[in-house]
């Protein structure tokens, strides 16, 4: 493998070799758990200060800040404004997606140990433990990119790595509209649901771009109206004037401290909010949101790991059964409380919304369904006639 320090003066080189290796006191906080401190491998480059010179220090500070407090030879990526994921198989490569699927990225790790020992040093930078005894881990990193690490045995041929990219700017619907992401009557009607406070769920797979068109709806709203946010981690970019963020928090080792969505959704409902937003329903919570949307919280908003619109019931009937609600109870809640369901997928490699649908009642049974309304291209589906009432839409 082609190591990050090849690049450097042969001085340079010798002296993060040297310091990497024999500075027991940096390794060893990170093998305890402890992130190292600035300060700490600062002070490493700075004892060759004499030797190598103002420039030579600067580069050895910035290159071992990437290797003990950055990603290491991942970081280029991390700084890369067009990649919005990073994931590490292992040993067998390292793949990126900016937007149009993944694709595999120059960069290379040596050996299962050379990954092991990236996972655990992410992991204890953002917080967490990572070892034999708690092999997985879900944190959040300084700057705010989502790390999510697994160890074998648990999976094969070495440490693999998830990390999700927040995007450094919120793109607004105009922008989504010149991404191709939106045609012109999916804008129409995407700006017509924020205006009419409808109550939206959008969504799709993993990476099809929800927190994106999330992020840009809310952008859309009135500046005048407060929107509490609850996330399980940090994730959503909104530009807004007024929002509060409310984000859980794991348990520790010994089980405790923890802080789930269901308990921040119910204190969301204590802070007056105008636009209720849960960053993505997926537990419990789904009672907690649902009971909120129908007390009058209107223009609520949350994401959903969905195929199609149709399964959108399905898929709350499924979280209503984790949190206790009967069968009938999550229909009547769910009618009640969404108004649309927005779908995204992939067209020809981009991200894009692929349906927009309006929540009705079945006849005789009264059961949930969502009906498709618009389709990509701006087809005119069954439900489009419900969709213009609902949004005042000639």
């Amino acid at each position: 493998m082609s190591d990050r320090r090849d690049h450097l003066p042969t001085g340079d080189r010798l002296a993060v070799s040297d310091h990497l290796a024999t500075n027991d006191h940096v390794w060893q906080q990170i093998r305890n758990g402890k992130p190292p401190s600035p300060d700490a491998v600062d002070g490493i480059a700075d004892r060759d200060a004499v030797r190598l010179g103002a420039d030579g220090v600067a580069r050895l500070r910035r290159d071992l800040r990437s290797e003990v407090l950055g990603a290491g030879p991942l970081e280029p990526l991390l700084d890369d404004p067009a990649v919005t994921d990073v994931l590490v198989n292992g040993v067998d490569g390292v793949w990126v997606d900016r937007g149009d699927g993944l694709q595999p990225a120059p960069v290379s790790l040596a050996d299962t140990d050379s990954v092991r020992r990236l996972a655990v040093r992410l992991a204890t930078l953002a917080g967490q433990r990572l070892d034999d005894a708690s092999p997985w881990v879900d944190g959040l990193l300084p700057g705010g990119v989502r790390l999510h690490a697994i160890l074998p045995p648990l999976v094969a041929d070495g440490a693999h790595l998830s990390l999700r990219i927040p995007r450094r700017t919120s793109p607004d619907l105009t922008l989504l509209h010149e991404w191709r992401m939106l045609d012109d009557t999916q804008a129409r009607v995407l700006r017509a649901v924020v205006d009419a406070r409808v109550s939206f769920v959008i969504t799709g797979g993993t990476g099809s771009g929800k927190t994106t068109l999330l992020g840009a709806m809310l952008r859309a709203v009135a500046p005048g109206e407060r929107i509490v946010l609850v996330e399980d981690t940090r994730e959503l970019a909104v530009e807004h004037p007024h929002v509060v963020r409310l984000q859980g928090r794991a348990a520790n080792v010994e089980g405790r401290g923890g802080v789930t969505l269901t308990t921040l959704v119910r204190q969301s409902l204590r802070m007056r909010p105008d636009r209720l937003v849960v960053g993505e329903v997926r537990g419990a919570e789904v009672r907690e949101m649902l009971s909120a949307l129908n007390t009058g919280h209107e223009g609520g908003a949350s994401t959903l790991h969905a195929n199609a619109v149709a399964d959108v019931p399905a898929r709350f009937e499924a979280l209503g059964a984790l949190a206790g609600l009967p069968y009938d109870a999550v229909h009547a809640q769910f009618a009640s409380a969404i108004d649309i369901v927005i779908h995204l997928g992939r067209r020809d490699g981009r991200r894009a919304v692929q349906e927009i649908g309006v929540v009705t009642r079945q006849g005789q049974t009264r059961l949930a369904e969502v009906v498709p309304a618009l389709g990509a291209g701006g087809g005119r589906l069954p439900g489009w006639p419900v969709l213009c009432r609902l949004l005042g839409l000639p």
